[in-house]
């Protein structure tokens, strides 16, 4: 049975790059990656994007941003513990447990980035408008099956893939430049969105390249060694990368509990039942309990349980990796880790929980819906302007005043219309409107949606 190998896996090689940079002392390649996500304008905008409570008046809830912030964190507890074991067992010289720390930390930092506006509702939005618009209709003539499982089936993942791999720094062979280990450990689907014979697990129930840098994620996953799992050359399908295990860990360790902490700052939860939950979690309960006790704030013992809770939950998975380790690199583990631990009956009770309650508080609900009339919208009339404009430079006539307008909002626009390729196919015209409506903000997603609507006006 094959085995993927680790002096591969964790290859410095960075994207676009031909030769190797030289490495900076007491500075990792992998902790390069982590400062360029964090001063990335892509990251910079998790900030006003939604966790689960969008557009809340309420400080203390999490943003994308926030959120992003503690995976990583939890993310480099986890790689760097591992990172130990990995190291002694397969005598790794010249890797350290923090440089697999630090991949770990990068990826789950650039988990979200490229996540649309509104939470969740954004990605279901911009799938339905794809399936039902007329606007589409047209469209879809020039594009391969591929290319329409990409819309139709629309990725934050992919969409995450495309940012770092070309939207930001765009003038650079493979975007960021970033090393192949921090983008395969990035991927938790290695998989396109439309492929014959789709593998079965949880590594292949979404997918994180679009058409557009197939070849790009290709580079990767053959620097990195991943397993191949494509039964023909047309469709591509890899295992995923062992970190992708760990970042997909930490994300879920940190939604699941502190969601629900959040659920009860926002008055969904009651203390007791949060209590209760988080005490489950955790090895030595009765004294955490004990302390609890002499606490003078609730507000403080929430932060406590949270914080023992996640310790405890990284401890697990630590154990679990190590313990699936020759499925992971032989590319045979279908479950996530937080399902083999032995508190994994008690985060599937508080998921179910939040599932209930937290995820369909009212307030969220009630914004997600809006935001599937914002994205529709706003896809309406960028999709609809690019197109115009596109055939009006082909047939060499001037766009409408409207849309010579409109196309101006979209960064880039006056290069973009002197590319063949926009101007030809329809599915980079849409990837173009894709990648200026996922790149919002909330605010700044309502903000326009107001103005080019004509609901308010700019200086209002």
């Amino acid at each position: 049975m094959r085995k993927m190998c680790w002096d591969k896996l964790l290859s410095p090689h960075r994207l676009g790059k031909c030769h190797p940079d030289v490495v900076a002392p007491g500075r990792s390649p992998f902790q390069q990656d982590f400062d360029r996500i964090v001063f990335s304008p892509a990251f910079r905008r998790l900030q006003d994007k939604a966790q689960v409570f969008p557009l809340a008046d309420n400080d203390y809830v999490h943003t994308r941003l926030t959120h992003s912030m503690e995976v990583s964190c939890v993310g480099r507890s986890l790689g760097t513990a591992a990172g130990a074991k990995i190291c002694a067992k397969h005598k790794l010289d010249n890797i350290l447990p923090s440089d697999i720390g630090a991949i770990v930390a990068a990826a789950g930092l650039a988990h979200d980035i490229g996540n649309p506006p509104l939470g969740h509702s954004g990605e279901e939005a911009i799938r339905y408008w794809f399936k039902n618009s007329p606007l589409v209709t047209e469209m879809k003539k020039n594009m391969s099956t591929k290319e329409q499982a990409d819309i139709a089936a629309f990725e934050g993942n992919a969409q995450g893939f495309r940012v770092l791999a070309k939207l930001q720094m765009p003038d650079n062979p493979g975007g960021m430049q970033l090393t192949c280990a921090t983008l395969a450990a990035f991927a938790k689907y290695p998989v396109e969105s439309y492929i014959k014979t789709r593998p079965e697990g949880v590594s292949s129930k979404k997918f994180n390249f679009f058409q557009a840098e197939r070849e790009l994620f290709r580079k990767v996953a053959e620097i990195t060694g991943l397993i191949s799992y494509s039964e023909n050359s047309d469709d591509y399908c890899w295992c995923r990368h062992p970190l992708a295990w760990l970042v997909e860990a930490a994300d879920d360790i940190s939604y699941r509990i502190v969601d629900f902490e959040d659920a009860w700052v926002m008055g969904i939860i009651d203390y007791s039942e949060l209590k209760e939950l988080f005490l489950k979690l955790i090895e030595n309960a009765d004294e955490v309990n004990k302390k609890l006790e002499m606490m003078s704030s609730r507000e403080l013992a929430v932060q406590f349980l949270r914080a023992k809770a996640i310790g405890c939950l990284v401890t697990e998975v630590i154990e679990a990796f190590d313990k699936w380790e020759d499925e992971i690199l032989t590319g045979t583990l279908q479950q996530p880790l937080i399902e083999l631990i032995p508190s994994a009956e008690t985060l599937q009770e508080i998921y179910q929980r939040s599932l209930v309650d937290v995820y369909n508080f009212p307030r969220a609900v009630e914004i997600e819906v809006a935001g599937y009339e914002l994205t529709e919208g706003l896809l309406d009339v960028f999709v609809s302007c690019v197109n115009e404009v596109a055939e009006a430079i082909r047939k060499n006539r001037s766009p409408l005043h409207r849309n010579k307008k409109i196309i101006q909002l979209i960064p880039g626009s006056v290069n973009m219309q002197k590319n063949p390729e926009w101007l030809d196919n329809s599915y980079y015209r849409l990837l173009t409107v894709l990648d200026f409506i996922s790149g919002m903000t909330d605010t700044r997603a309502v903000v326009l949606f107001k103005k080019i609507k004509g609901i308010s006006l700019p200086g209002e």
